[in-house]
């Protein structure tokens, strides 16, 4: 059974009204303390972790090359460094 009472009515959506303008203000709290960390860290010259990781990733690489090719290097110079025994 249900019950016609504007009473209850009118409780049930001023709670809905009030509970969306929570959520609402909760966002725009979010937003705006996201907005103001970003801020903060652009002042400090701060680094995303996504930009680290891809430069760290990146730089061992480099390193993983130059190795490789200090390797090669050192071979070929090991061949046109070695005596001579021609007279």
């Amino acid at each position: 059974m249900q019950t016609q009472n504007p009473f209850l009515d009118e409780m049930a959506k001023l709670t809905t009204a009030a509970m969306g303008l929570a959520q609402a203000a909760g966002d725009e709290a979010k937003a705006a303390f996201r907005s103001q960390a970003d801020r903060i860290a652009a002042e400090l010259d701060l680094v995303r972790r996504e930009d680290f990781e891809a430069l760290k990733a990146e730089l061992a690489a480099l390193r993983a090359e130059v190795a490789a090719l200090r390797g090669g290097g050192d071979a070929a110079q090991a061949s046109t460094a070695a005596p001579k025994d021609v007279p």
